[in-house]
């Protein structure tokens, strides 16, 4: 069996995972409530930016943890082919959940099943990107811990859009996107923590790439989309300051001159 390191390089790979959570969360969640407010094209491309945030924050949370994870008497290669698909299956699931809330009638209903399609699908795109892993040796997996990941992906999910519902306020938005990245990072931990690798020491060279050929560049180009559409959020007028402005406009020409 080998050793598994989940914090090769110390705290800095599960902080900065946790940040990158936190601020796909929040980005996430604050575009929803965009979305709520809007209609037509505006809110289809609303549902769809806050769908690419939170999709982009969970599978840059779990590749930038995945930096510090290491096996004794082995390397680590990443498939480059199954990583990319693990990053659309977080995109497609997510902007599913996502546009069910946006734009369903039932709210309780919607709520349910986005929150169990968007669960399932974080989860998913976590066991596909550890399917993407290639060591020398085998992977086994806890199937309790498996199943207790799995719990936690549906109900973070459902508390998340959940909270793009019912939470309005930046305070109350940005103490709801703390508690989804600690959801986040506690779902991707438990299935780390259900995997033991039995390494079968080898010469042969391993295929794919290293985490820091592949996986940091584009970790790092995720986390720069990540907190540009932040500020472009953060910059763009909400929808009751728009009508706050036509109001001013319209009661400025209205005044006979």
């Amino acid at each position: 069996m080998g050793h598994l390191d989940h914090a090769a390089l110390g705290w800095l790979t599960p902080t900065l995972s946790y940040v990158m959570a936190c601020i796909g969360a929040a980005l996430g969640l604050r575009c929803t409530v965009r979305a709520l407010g809007a209609t037509g094209r505006s809110r289809r491309n609303w549902l769809i930016t806050a769908a690419s945030a939170i999709g982009t924050g969970i599978w840059t949370m779990h590749f930038v943890a995945m930096l510090g994870f290491s096996v004794s008497g082995t390397d680590i290669r990443y498939d480059v082919p199954l990583t990319i698909a693990s990053l659309l299956v977080a995109m497609v699931v997510v902007s599913a959940g996502v546009f069910a809330v946006g734009y369903s009638r039932d709210r309780a209903r919607a709520l349910f099943l986005g929150g169990l399609t968007t669960g399932l699908g974080v989860a998913s795109m976590h066991y596909l990107g550890m399917a993407a892993v290639r060591l020398h040796g085998g992977v086994d997996y806890d199937p309790v811990l498996v199943g207790l990941s799995v719990l936690i992906a549906v109900v973070a999910a459902t508390a998340a859009l959940w909270a793009a519902l019912n939470i309005k306020s930046p305070v109350a938005v940005t103490i709801a996107s703390l508690i989804m990245g600690a959801a986040v990072s506690s779902m991707h931990y438990t299935g780390m923590f259900a995997v033991s690798v039995r390494v079968s020491p080898s010469g042969a060279v391993l295929p794919g790439a290293t985490a820091m050929q592949f996986i940091f560049p584009l970790a790092v180009g995720l986390g720069s989309y990540l907190f540009l559409t932040s500020a472009f959020v953060a910059l763009s007028p909400t929808t009751g300051e728009r009508e706050a402005s036509a109001s001013a406009q319209r009661a400025v020409e209205s005044i006979p001159s």
